[in-house]
Parts: structure tokens; C-alpha cells; sequence
């Protein structure tokens, strides 16, 4: 009895050393969902063994093969055309650019009407800076445009399309233009600007494409290649050098592990030409396609080639704390029409009404977690040759499996993607019941596409031309 009475004492003293009160547990409280920065670096015509990593035999990517070892290099990755316009305007819209017959790059009035394309991308369309702005976040464009008619003064901007700022080049000669090597600057500086909210930036940068604009530091640090190799290599290694400066600065700003950075290009490289000097209208004059001696490795074809060569490019994902880090991917089928989906996901942010996706979301992919790919990819180029490897004018690939046709020319060739990552082998003989279940998907798709334009993207030099008014 007198220990009983004893510790009833002792409770009591501690209670009301405690305050006399009573401690009561606590439901945990849910961790806040943050939505990632999203940094876009879209590079133009830019090989796919352009990389360190990935064989190139005279480029130095130092920057962007660390950028690989910290996150995932997917290395089954294409763009659903092998020119510019057009691949951006998947990653725009995620649907087919022939959806909104789109089918090469936006150049003059009289080209337009001649490849029965609008003279803009409808700034109407389902647009993926839109969405993201819809969901909270801060919206910008820097670099390369290539979405409208570069000749004519009344295409719309760019924050037409949804992006709260934008510097640019290819712009429509209304616009105020940027130089072409400010891309990453101003991507660096809208990040500082931005770093306490979410934020979406398409950084769309010039290399590799034509003039090449090589600078002195590089070019020495090239001087043992010859001419065209030096050239090439200069101009791939300040650009990779500018990305280490972006992750440089996500670091220091403490947002390094909320941001996810994708680097890819737009097609393979250029067809090695015999022009020393070119001139670009939105960029100026300077060294020309003789120095474009992209790589592809071992893959067929290039840019205006849908074999792999053309539009399989590379795929760099880093996301600090949720991509896995060093992982080398070859067998995951991605495509450019699954960003606007993957982004929007990893956004939380859900679709417009009525919108319906080509692409698919790759986010668990991304994590590092499984992904069975449930569409086919799918391709409509219209501007093929009877060149050996720039044949194909329409392809699809499901699975394993890769169909590229032309029925014009009567052709049709069959891979297998796993065995023959760099299609050397043409099964279609072999396997006629494959080539012909591939055949019809590609017929059913080429069935939902659009015969004319939309009228609204029509510019009043276009609407003249047609009335003669």
C-alpha cells in the first residue's frame, strides 16, 4: 500500500513538472507535395554521338556526360520528325506536328502554300507552356523560335503561346530579335529571378546548327583536330561549357535538387556540305555546313532521315533526389510527344478539356521505376529522297519493331529494335505478318491527320496571294 501511495507521488510531481499536462500524440502531417523546376535545353541538330559518352571520336562533353552520370541517359529516345519546326512542335503540343500540318520548317509564304503548311503553329493549339502557366508556374522561352514564318510581321509572339518573358532568334521580323548565343545567359538569369517559385524555361540553344560561330578559347582548345573537326568540336564545347554554368548556379541558388534538367536535340546532325560561309536570316553570317561533322555512331542516316541516324538523338535526364543517378537506359521507347504529359504529371497539373495526347508520361521512367510503354511512335515526313538512308517518308514503331515505308517508291523495311539497336538488318521478308500489322496501323493514323491547314494561321501576305487582293 505505501509503494502504491509512493509512486501515485511520484506521477503527480512529474506531471506537474510537465506543465500537469497530459502528453497526446500527434496525427504525422503530410509531407507538402513541391512542384519541380523544369529546365528544357533543346540543342539543334546536335548527333547522337555528339557525346562524350556516347563514342563521339573528337568532341569533349565533360559537362553533359557528369550531367548523365548524376541522372539517366536515355539512349532509345527520337523525335517524331528529323527537321526543326516540326519536333518542336511536339514538344509544344504533344501530339504529331502533322496534326497541325506541320511536316517541314517554317520558311516563306510561297514554301507554305507549296507544302500545304500554315504559316504559324496556332498559338489555339494545346500548348504545354499554357498548361504549366495554368498550374503555377513562371513561364519562359530563350533561344531558337522556328514556330512561324520568319519573313512576316504579323505571326504571334511568343507570349501569345503562353510564356510569361521570351529572348529569341527565328522570330517573325516584327519581334525583337536576341543574339543566338545568349540562350543559356538568359536562362541563367530568369532562374535567379525566379528561384522562389516554380518555373518552366524551353531553352531552345543554337549548336549545333548552321552558321557555326566558334570562339578563340575553344577553337585552341582544338587546334590538333583539322579544319572541320575543330570547328565542330569548338562550338559543342562552349555550349556544353555554358550547361555546367546552369547546374553551377541551380547549386549555388539551393534548388539544384528540386529542378529538373532535360538535355536533347531537335534531329540528327547536318549532311556535311561544301559551303565554308552561310548566312542565316535570323542569325547572320558565319562558318557554313563544311564544318557540320556531326556523329551518329554506328546509327544510319541524318537529319531529313527517319532511320536512327535522323531521329534518334540524346536523352539526358537529372533530377537530384528522384531521377537514380548513372543509370544507362537503351531499351525504353520515349518520344518528343511524351514531354508535355511527363511535365504536366510532375506539375500536378491535369489536361484542357478535349485534349488528347499522342505522347504518354514518362515520369516513372524518369524516377527510375518501371515503364511499359502502351502507344506506338509514329512518323509522317513528307519531303524523303531517293538518297540510300532519306527514302522513308512515314514510320511507326511498337515494341521492338520499327516499319519505315514510302509508298511512292514501293518500299518497306522492318527492325528489330532490341537485336538491331542500329537497323542494319531489314526483316520484313521474314516476318510478313509484322510488316503487314504495322503497315495498317500506320494507314489508320495517316487517315486521322488533316488535309488542309487551319485558316487562322494564314498571314495577310498568304490571304493576298490567294485572293489577289
Amino acid at each position: 500500500m505505501k509503494l502504491r501511495s509512493t509512486m501515485l507521488f511520484l506521477g503527480t510531481l512529474l506531471m506537474l513538472s510537465c506543465g500537469g499536462k497530459q502528453e497526446t500524440k500527434k496525427e504525422p502531417i503530410a509531407e507538402e507535395k513541391t512542384q519541380p523546376n523544369i529546365i528544357f535545353i533543346f540543342a539543334d541538330d546536335w548527333g547522337y554521338a555528339d557525346l562524350g559518352i556516347h563514342g563521339s571520336t573528337f568532341c569533349k562533353t565533360p559537362n553533359l556526360d557528369k550531367m548523365a552520370a548524376e541522372g539517366i541517359d536515355f539512349q532509345n529516345f527520337s523525335v517524331v520528325n528529323p527537321v526543326c519546326s516540326p519536333s518542336r512542335v511536339a514538344v509544344m503540343t504533344g501530339q504529331y506536328p502533322a496534326r497541325h500540318s506541320v511536316h517541314g520548317h517554317f520558311a516563306s509564304v510561297e514554301s507554305h502554300i507549296n507544302r500545304n503548311m500554315p504559316d504559324w503553329l496556332n498559338p489555339q493549339a494545346p500548348l504545354l507552356p499554357k498548361m504549366l502557366k495554368e498550374a503555377g508556374y513562371s513561364t519562359a522561352h530563350f533561344g531558337k523560335w522556328h514556330l512561324s514564318n520568319t519573313h512576316v510581321e504579323d505571326a504571334p509572339s511568343p507570349l501569345e503561346y503562353g510564356y510569361d518573358e521570351y529572348g529569341a532568334f527565328n522570330l517573325p521580323s516584327n519581334l525583337h530579335q536576341m543574339h543566338a548565343d545568349s540562350t543559356l545567359y538568359k536562362t541563367i538569369d530568369f532562374v535567379k529571378r525566379n528561384k522562389d517559385k516554380p518555373f518552366f524555361v524551353n531553352a531552345w540553344i543554337h549548336a549545333t546548327h548552321t552558321p557555326h560561330y566558334p570562339k578563340d578559347e575553344f577553337m585552341q582548345q582544338f587546334a590538333h583536330l583539322g579544319e572541320q573537326q575543330q570547328v565542330y568540336a569548338a562550338v559543342v564545347a562552349e555550349y556544353d561549357a555554358r550547361i555546367g554554368e546552369l547546374f553551377s548556379t541551380l547549386k549555388t541558388l539551393g534548388i539544384d535538387e528540386n529542378t529538373l534538367v532535360v538535355f536533347s536535340s531537335d534531329n540528327g546532325p547536318e549532311i556535311t556540305g561544301k559551303n565554308k560561309i552561310t548566312e542565316d536570316n535570323s542569325t547572320g553570317p558565319g562558318l557554313g555546313t563544311y564544318y557540320s561533322v556531326g556523329e551518329t555512331g554506328e546509327l544510319k542516316g541524318r537529319k531529313r532521315s527517319l532511320f536512327a541516324g535522323g531521329v534518334r538523338i540524346p536523352f539526358l535526364v537529372r533530377w537530384p533526389s528522384n531521377a537514380p543517378a548513372g543509370v544507362v537506359d537503351k531499351t525504353t521507347e520515349l518520344a518528343t510527344v511524351d514531354l508535355l504529359p511527363t511535365f504536366l504529371e510532375l506539375a500536378g497539373a491535369s489536361y484542357p478539356e478535349n485534349y488528347q495526347a499522342d505522347g504518354v508520361s514518362i515520369a516513372s521512367a524518369i524516377r527510375g521505376e518501371s515503364f511499359n510503354r502502351q502507344k506506338p511512335i509514329y512518323w509522317d515526313w513528307r519531303f524523303s529522297s531517293d538518297r540510300p538512308d532519306f527514302w522513308p517518308s512515314a514510320a511507326v514503331q511498337e515494341g521492338n519493331w520499327k516499319l519505315l515505308t514510302n509508298d511512292k517508291f514501293g518500299r518497306a523495311e522492318l527492325y528489330n529494335i532490341a537485336a538491331d539497336w542500329a537497323e542494319q538488318k531489314d526483316l520484313s521478308v521474314e516476318n510478313p505478318e509484322k510488316t503487314k500489322e504495322l503497315t495498317e496501323k500506320l494507314r489508320v493514323f495517316q487517315e486521322t491527320l488533316p488535309i488542309a491547314p487551319p485558316e487562322n494561321c494564314f498571314s495577310k501576305e498568304r490571304n493576298s496571294l490567294i485572293t489577289g487582293k
